[in-house]
């Protein structure tokens, strides 16, 4: 498969999460992806949880529950060693539907939403830190294009 370029932010779809827009933050210094939620629980053999990005009012404080889902263990960039919870699903990013893992993080003091981390990069993408939004770009334009008078 041809890599395809991307920068280092953007925005994707996650289908099965009905969400579409979130910025993404391309991160080759993480392993693994996550996304920025709270109030995670374990509760009548589900996971439950929030789902927090402040610019989609829509989709702020979305409630999430995960019947499969596994648990892990992540180093973060301070070396800490944290237990996560981690889910599978997918990703829509340059008009293709992808399988990724998230693991669920409290992420309030972060910028974006969702980090996008080389486990999920690997034999797809290279990142040029130049670029930004260059999927999400593509999708706009693809629109305008749609749009007939």
């Amino acid at each position: 498969m041809e890599k395809q370029v991307i920068g280092r932010v953007d925005k994707a779809d996650f289908p099965l999460l009905k969400l579409e827009d979130i910025a993404i933050k391309i991160d080759t210094g993480a392993y693994t992806s996550s996304i920025h939620c709270d109030n995670i629980v374990e509760r009548e053999d589900a996971l439950h949880c929030t789902f927090l990005d402040e610019e989609h009012p829509l989709y702020n404080g979305k409630e999430f529950i995960f019947k499969n889902y596994d648990i892990v263990f992540v180093r973060s960039s301070n070396g800490i060693i944290q237990k996560r919870f981690q889910v599978q699903s997918t990703i829509k990013i340059f008009d293709k539907v992808f399988k990724i893992s998230l693991s669920l993080s409290a992420r309030q003091e972060m910028r974006y939403p969702v980090l996008i981390g080389r486990k999920f990069l690997t034999k797809k993408f290279i990142v040029d830190t130049e670029l930004t939004d260059v999927s999400y770009n593509l999708k706009s334009n693809e629109h305008k294009n749609s749009i007939q008078e």
